[in-house]
């Protein structure tokens, strides 16, 4: 159950209001994640994150305004430290991001 902020009530898990919140922070942890572990779309949020996630809401996404405007005022640093610690088995590559160094 959910206890609404202006006190008005209490809604069950199930209603519409509560499967919004519940999307809503499934995109969070979505985009979280591909921050974390897909370096061209860590390389395009880094540059304009704003523009990113004005892309994702017009494909879908589910974003507050207050969700977006955190996932913007992210840390651009440790988004790249947290990046550089995660398993590059977990890593999607950006193909050509990364020339051949060995001048084949």
């Amino acid at each position: 159950m959910i206890v609404l902020r202006d006190g008005h009530g209490i809604l069950p898990s199930g209603t519409r209001f509560a499967d919004q919140a519940a999307m809503s922070h499934r995109s969070v942890e979505t985009i979280i994640g591909k921050l974390a572990t897909d370096e061209g779309f860590r390389r395009r949020f880094l540059e304009d994150a704003g523009a990113v996630l004005d892309e994702l809401r017009g494909q879908g996404w589910e974003l507050s305004p207050v969700e977006t405007g955190a996932l913007a005022a992210l840390d651009q640093m440790a988004i790249a430290a947290f990046a550089e610690v995660i398993d590059r088995r977990l890593q999607k590559i950006e193909l050509g991001a990364h020339p051949n160094q060995g001048g084949d």
